[in-house]
């Protein structure tokens, strides 16, 4: 389960990454493994829609298993696949990096981390450092 206190801290500690490296304003979300939310931050001066696109880079990690860089690349090969799980996902998704997986130590799926607001990398980047700092587990790939 993702507990609020880990939530937080992952919000917290990502955003406090992007800061320190001088990041565009961002958002995050952290989600359960069944994509209920469990934190938002959006930082000031961050763009309209900053929040639903790192929920929508969370929601594909939860809903596909594995972080979003991965899902990119699933995008890539199986556009048609793509195109029909965008109707049948709950939820918005976006197969684009900077939603990372979060488990445990012992490989449990704990929920989700979606960052937007720079680029794709560095918003990943973010999201790891934040999963790290609650001592648990970031899948970025398959």
């Amino acid at each position: 389960m993702m507990k609020l206190e880990d939530a937080k801290k992952i919000a917290e500690v990502a955003l406090g990454k992007a800061r320190e490296m001088e990041l565009k304003p961002m958002s995050v979300v952290v989600l359960d493994d069944r994509a209920a939310l469990r934190a938002v931050l959006t930082e000031d001066d961050a763009s309209q829609q900053r929040a639903e696109i790192a929920f929508g880079k969370a929601n594909g990690a939860v809903a596909f298993g594995m972080g979003t860089r991965g899902l990119a690349k699933r995008a890539e090969r199986l556009a048609a696949f793509m195109a029909a799980a965008a109707v049948s996902v709950r939820g918005p998704f976006i197969p684009v990096t900077g939603g990372v997986l979060v488990r445990d130590q012992e490989g449990n799926v704990l929920g989700a981390v979606g960052l937007s607001g720079d680029k794709a990398d560095a918003d990943e980047a973010c999201a790891i450092a934040g999963i790290e700092a609650a001592g648990l587990v970031a899948q970025v790939g398959e």
